[in-house]
């Protein structure tokens, strides 16, 4: 047999459905007893049969009836219709949504423009389970296009998505139909970059070998369009399960062939594995008896492992330990120290006892890798799964600004910091805060199987600070009292005053006894202002602020300043149909009636005066109660 065997670029498990056979593995052991995913979790009967062996059994829809609050159910990568989740969760069952974020991101997408009264188009199977799932988000009414074909009319406002397996021909088939159809549409293409890259390098793949063997489950549909593409560039194409169901007369040819082997999204590595060794049978002998005499001469050591030895070299690249293997281990400087200014030397001497992880068995010069870098970080990580558990603060170093936020360093664990949780502002250059050491809290700490998440903020620790100020601060607050404030905010309608971290609103009617047209006239931000309190309201915590109020109403004493009779001098500050406004002080305005600008006729104002002007009237009346004096420019000609 002089096969030579080619395996896909982009094939087997996908991101979703390795992440929810891992979610319920981890969820079974967790719970300790038998849960259930709705419907298969994956297309691939070995598959299920391997999670049935690990108390993990797929249920029909009919049969949640029977579950109770005890019970766990697992929703498959698949997802499924709103109105199913809410009926499961009605009935208190204890549910895993191991729904694909993809799939997740498609019931939103559908869910948001339904609510906006778009009609939705999916391009998919209307039988495979992902399509129902997105159906159930928009009520059942989506107009579903398989094969690409749009079989009935299209309504004009159209959302479009497509189910994440689908054939990238197919969703531009749908595509271009629309665009013909519809005159209002929003297109989300859907197919997962992951399915497309698989499809990609199996017809790449398919157009160079003799014959393509395609892995994967008969009901899995992205298995089905993997062996439709291949099948177009390779009349030689077999779709099969498992590995004993290859052809012999491909594997036990008598002509040299190329054989391409591709797997579809729910095809375990296992399956995969078993069937490149069915199709090179000499190398994997070869290999067995290889990994045969290694198994009798090697002491089990394993990466992961935490083992101790005797120092028996210091230099500056490391330290090397005698761990009673056939091999010395070596503890390289950045697995040693997290600071590499230090010296290893001033640390560490021969013959002292070292405990250590084991990184890697061999590495090129033959030695075993080991970390107390590692052992540092697992003592950091349950550190900060007690500060998260128990809300306590602590003090982490900034490495990096990185998009979004900045990673931070606890004891060799990465930590993120959202840009939003710095400070109680917007940031505009993260890289002035790379090497300072601040004071934070954990506020996410999720544990996953492939790595653990964890978001911690400084933001959070100024929020309370500055509530504990603020309510200090409400506790001395008094009607009529003066206080120094900073503008923090300028807005059509006033300013926003800080008083002891606390804002209140500084309306723009109570910034000058004079009318003013636009605050920022007026104020700009960050000024120091004296204010007194007008209105104080604790329950809603709503501050009334006036700055006119600390200085005498100009009217007061007004007929006594200007006494009728007597002639003043003004600026003219606006106009109006009947007349124009002098301003005599600031607060203090005079009304001119048209009728006596000029003894001419005029039609408006402007005719004769200009903003701004200086003029002299005679004072006819004042009337101090209603804030109103009458004067006459023409009685002074």
């Amino acid at each position: 047999m002089n096969n030579k065997v080619i395996l896909a670029q982009n094939a087997g498990f996908c991101f979703g459905v390795k992440r929810a056979v891992e979610e319920a593995l981890e969820k079974q052991k967790e719970f300790n007893k038998r849960v259930y995913t709705l419907g298969p979790l994956i297309h691939n009967n070995d598959a299920v049969e391997f999670l049935k062996s690990n108390e993990i059994y797929p249920i029909e829809i009919s049969e949640v009836e029977k579950l109770g609050s005890d019970d766990v159910i697992i929703i498959r990568s698949h997802g499924i219709s709103k109105k199913l989740y809410d009926k499961i969760q009605s009935k208190g069952i204890n549910i895993i949504d191991a729904t694909c974020p993809y799939v997740k991101n498609i019931q939103m997408k559908v869910y948001k423009y339904y609510e906006q009264k778009y009609s939705i188009v999916i391009v998919g199977d209307p039988n495979h389970p992902e399509v129902i799932g997105i159906n159930g988000w928009c009520n059942d009414s989506a107009i579903i296009c398989k094969n690409g074909e749009v079989n009935e009319p299209l309504p004009k406002r159209i959302c479009v998505v497509s189910q994440t397996t689908e054939k990238q021909s197919n969703w531009k088939k749908v595509l271009e139909k629309i665009v013909e159809s519809c005159k209002e549409f929003v297109a989300f293409n859907t197919i997962c970059s992951a399915t497309e890259e698989r499809q990609k390098s199996a017809e790449e793949l398919s157009k160079k070998v003799d014959a393509m063997i395609v892995i994967g489950g008969k009901e899995s549909s992205n298995t089905t369009k993997l062996y439709e593409i291949c099948k177009e560039n390779c009349l030689n194409t077999v779709h099969v399960e498992r590995a004993s169901e290859i052809p012999d007369y491909i594997v036990y040819s008598d002509k040299h062939l190329n054989i391409g082997v591709t797997a579809g999204a729910s095809t375990p590595d296992w399956i995969i594995k078993e069937a490149l060794l069915k199709m090179n049978e000499e190398k994997v002998m070869e290999m067995n008896e290889q990994l045969a005499y290694m198994n009798e001469n090697d002491k089990k050591i394993h990466v992961g492992q935490l083992v101790k030895g005797e120092i028996i070299s210091v230099n500056e690249k490391g330290l090397y330990v005698n761990i009673g293997y056939k091999a010395d281990a070596v503890i390289p400087k950045e697995e040693a120290l997290r600071d590499q200014e230090l010296d290893l030397n001033d640390l560490f001497k021969v013959g002292q006892e070292i405990e250590a992880k084991v990184l890697s068995r061999m590495n090129e010069d033959g030695y075993v890798v080991l970390s107390r870098i590692e052992i540092e970080r697992e003592e950091g990580f349950k550190e900060l799964k007690s500060f998260f558990e128990n809300g306590e603060l602590f003090n982490v170093e900034i490495k990096e600004a990185v998009k979004g936020g900045v990673i931070a360093n606890y004891k060799g664990v990465k930590v993120f910091i959202p840009a939003s949780h710095i400070e109680l502002f917007h940031i505009e250059d993260l890289k002035l805060y790379e090497g300072k050491t601040i004071e934070v809290k954990v506020i996410e700490f999720k544990e996953e199987r492939n790595q653990t998440k964890i978001v911690v903020s400084r933001r959070a620790i100024l929020e309370e600070e500055k509530r504990k100020q603020e309510e200090k601060a409400w506790e001395s607050f008094e009607v009529g009292k003066i206080y120094e404030g900073e503008v923090k905010r300028i807005t059509g309608f006033g300013a926003f005053v800080a008083i002891d971290g606390v804002d209140g609103l500084l309306h723009i009617s109570e910034i000058s006894w004079g009318k003013i047209d636009k605050t920022s006239d007026v104020l700009k931000q960050g000024d120091k202002v004296k204010v007194v309190i007008l209105e104080l309201d604790k329950e809603n915590r709503k501050l009334s602020l006036s700055m006119k109020a600390l200085t005498p109403d100009p009217w007061k004493d007004v007929d006594e300043k200007y006494p009728a009779g007597n002639i003043v001098l003004g600026k003219v500050v606006r106009f109006t149909d009947f007349g124009a406004f002098i301003e005599l002080e600031p607060g203090v305005d005079g009304l001119v009636h048209i009728s006596e600008i000029s003894h001419k006729r005029i039609n408006k104002p402007s005719d004769m005066l200009k903003i701004g002007e200086q003029i002299k009237a005679k004072i006819l009346d004042v009337n101090p109660q209603e804030k109103r004096i009458s004067l006459s420019i023409k009685a002074v000609e």
